[in-house]
């Protein structure tokens, strides 16, 4: 799974492993913002790495939760969908509108083979300092640079160089975040 080839979804293990990270995200998104310690302690256990001052928005929705390490001062809004199949690694400073999804399943095209039920997935890497607005979906093996912005409702189906706005489905890069 982690390195890129076809895997059984339905397996055993990783159902075991999809089991335990759900109990761990009905328990992150149960605890209350009156008790932000407990939910910090609950997302530390959910996932790979928490840098610090990170908030994430409940509801949060993950597969596996191990494979994703968030940096420090990142901020998540509600109702993220982090597909960790593959790692998921989101940088410092980085801020999320609501309804992101960052995906990193892929499946075969052949339908026989998706019919058994095998599935890939590639790592998703996003720098730090970027903004995705809300909506963004991030599709497998993408890499979004520092200090890049992604306009709501935008398909990132490709790397993102540093430095840019991008926006649409597919995104394309309009502009520097250095223009004015």
């Amino acid at each position: 799974m982690l390195a890129g080839e076809l895997y059984i979804a339905d397996d055993p293990e990783l159902a075991a492993e999809a089991r335990r990270a759900a109990l761990l995200s009905e328990k992150y998104n149960a605890t209350g913002a009156a008790d932000p310690a407990a939910r910090a302690r609950v997302l530390k256990e959910l996932l790979g790495g928490v840098g610090e001052n990170v908030e994430v928005r409940p509801p949060l929705y993950v597969d596996y939760g191990h494979g994703i390490t968030i940096g420090a001062g990142t901020f998540i809004n509600y109702g993220a969908v982090l597909l960790d199949c593959a790692p998921i690694t989101i940088g410092a400073d980085v801020q999320f509108g609501p309804g992101v999804q960052l995906l990193t399943p892929t499946h075969p095209v052949a339908p026989e083979p998706r019919r058994a039920k095998w599935e890939a997935a590639k790592p998703i890497t996003i720098g730090d300092n970027v903004w995705l607005g809300g909506g963004v979906i991030v599709c497998p093996g993408v890499t979004i640079g520092d200090n890049t912005v992604v306009g709501a409702g935008a398909v990132v189906t490709r790397d993102l160089p540093p430095d840019v706005v991008a926006v649409g489905n597919p995104a394309r890069v309009t502009r520097s975040v250095h223009d004015d």
